[in-house]
C-alpha cells in the first residue's frame, strides 16, 4: 500500500494488534485515532463505517519511542567542522542561541528515525560551551520545524566535564579547568538574578532571559556530565541557585544513584556502546541503565545522533536489559520517562485516549534485534512504511 492509496479518512482503527500500551497491560485488541488523537483503545472497540481499517494480523503496536537527546538537524552524519551547527564556541555563555534556528527538517537523520520507530526527539546544541543554548522537543517527521515543534525551549543545555575545558583551554581562554567551568555557570546566574531582581523591560538580554526561564523553572537545566565527580558539582549548582535538573549522559550517574533518587533528579543516560574516547567515559558500561534503575531513578535511555545513529535507540534497551535492567524498564525509559523530562507525558510517550496518535507497528517485539518497525503514524497520519520486497523504508513526501 502506498501513502496515496489511504482514503483520506480522519478516522483509522488499527485491528487485530497485540497493543503495548506502557502505561498500563498489553492487550490484543484495536487502537481507534480520530482527528489525530487517540479516541479508543481495548479489546472490544467498534469500528465506525467511515474509518479507514488495517489489520495487524497480531503484530505489536507502540507508541512512538521517544529519544530526548539528540542533534538531529544540526549536526548530520558525517559533518564536521564548520559544515554543523551544533557549536556556537565564541563565547562560553551562549545560552541565548536556540537550537531551532539550526535544525534542518531534511537532515537524512529524521528517516533514520523513523525507521527506528522514534517519531519524537529533543535536539540539543553541543558540550562544547559552560552554558549552550535552548533545545527544542519536535516531531521527527515534517518540511516545516514549526510544524514539529512540540516544545520550544524544552530545555537550555549546559556542560561539564572534559569538553568546554578543551574547547576554551585550547584557546588560552576561561574555562580551562572543572573549576573554572562551574565558576562561569555561577556568574552567569547571579547576573542572571540580578537581571531578574532589576525587572527593567527596557533593558531587555536574550541570554538573561533564557537563564530566568531556568531560575522560574519553565524550563528545566539540561546539565551533561560524565564522571561521578561531574553529578555532585551538577547537585551542588543546582542547590545554590534552585532550579530543576535534568542529567545527560550520566556515564558515572550511577555511583550516586541513592542520592540522586532521593532528589528525583532524572538521568538521561547513553549513548551506550560507543568507544571510551575520553578519560571520563572510562567507566562506561551497558549495566549502568540497570545500576541507575535499581537505585530508584527515573532513566531515559539515549543516542546522542550522530554519535550513536539513531535507529539504534531501541538496541540499547535490549543490550541494557542483557546487562540486568528490566524489560519494562527498558521500554519506559524510550517512552514515557523520556516524555516526562521534556513536560510532554501528556501528549506523547504512551497509549491513550487524547493523546496524540503517534504510533508504531512493529513486526514483532521491539526489544527483539530482529523485528522491524513496519508502519509509523505522526498525528494519525502515515509518515513511514517498510516496503517488504523492496527491503527498505519508505518515508512519506514531506
Amino acid at each position: 500500500m502506498s501513502f496515496a492509496d489511504t482514503n483520506g479518512s480522519s478516522v483509522l482503527a488499527i485491528t487485530n494488534a497485540h497493543v503495548v500500551p506502557i502505561e498500563g497491560n498489553p492487550f490484543d485488541g484495536t487502537v481507534l485515532v480520530r482527528e489525530g488523537r487517540i479516541a479508543e483503545l481495548g479489546s472490544e472497540v467498534s469500528i465506525p463505517e467511515d474509518a479507514e481499517v488495517l489489520d495487524a494480523q497480531g503484530q505489536w503496536l507502540l507508541p512512538g519511542f521517544v529519544d530526548a537527546h539528540v542533534h538531529l538537524g544540526m549536526h548530520p552524519e558525517g559533518e564536521v567542522g564548520s559544515t554543523a551547527d551544533v557549536n556556537e564556541m565564541t563565547d562560553p555563555v551562549m545560552s541565548a542561541v536556540r537550537a531551532i534556528d539550526a535544525v534542518d527538517p531534511f537532515d537524512p537523520g529524521f528517516n533514520d528515525a523513523l525507521a527506528g520507530g522514534i517519531t519524537s526527539v529533543n535536539v540539543n546544541p553541543g558540550s562544547g560551551n559552560p552554558i549552550g543554548g535552548l533545545a527544542v522537543a519536535m516531531h521527527t517527521h515534517g518540511r516545516y520545524i514549526e510544524e514539529m515543534v512540540l516544545r520550544s525551549p524544552s530545555g537550555l543545555k549546559s556542560a561539564l566535564g572534559e569538553n568546554p575545558k578543551r574547547v576554551y583551554g585550547d584557546k588560552k581562554q576561561t574555562p580551562s579547568t572543572r573549576l573554572g567551568t562551574a565558576m562561569v555557570i555561577r556568574k552567569a546566574f547571579i547576573e542572571a538574578q540580578n537581571y531578574m531582581a532589576k525587572d527593567d523591560p527596557n533593558a531587555r538580554d536574550p541570554r538573561m532571559e533564557a537563564l530566568a526561564m531556568v531560575l522560574r523553572r519553565e524550563i528545566p537545566w539540561r546539565q551533561h556530565c560524565h564522571r561521578a565527580d561531574d553529578v555532585a558539582t551538577a547537585l551542588r549548582l543546582a542547590d545554590e541557585f534552585g532550579y530543576d535538573l535534568v542529567l545527560d549522559h550520566g556515564t558515572e550517574a550511577h555511583v550516586l544513584g541513592d542520592v540522586l533518587a532521593e532528589r528525583g533528579v532524572p538521568v538521561l543516560i547513553g549513548p551506550l556502546f560507543t568507544t571510551k574516547s575520553k578519560v571520563e567515559l572510562r567507566g562506561r558500561s551497558l549495566a549502568n541503565p540497570g545500576k541507575l534503575a535499581a537505585a530508584g531513578v527515573e532513566i531515559s535511555i539515549i543516542t546522542d545522533h550522530p554519535v550513536i545513529p539513531i535507529n539504534f535507540l531501541v538496541h540499547q534497551c535490549t543490550l541494557a536489559i542483557k546487562e540486568g535492567l528490566d524489560r519494562e524498564t527498558a521500554l519506559r525509559s524510550i517512552t514515557i520517562n523520556p516524555a516526562k523530562v521534556l513536560g510532554l507525558a501528556d501528549r506523547i510517550g504512551s497509549l491513550a485516549v487524547g493523546k496524540d496518535a503517534d504510533l508504531v507497528l512493529w513486526s514483532g517485539d521491539p526489544l527483539d534485534v530482529m523485528q522491524r518497525a513496519l508502519n509509523v503514524w505522526i498525528g494519525g497520519k502515515p509518515v513511514y512504511r517498510y516496503d517488504e520486497a523492496a527491503r527498505e523504508g519508505i518515508v512519506a513526501p514531506r
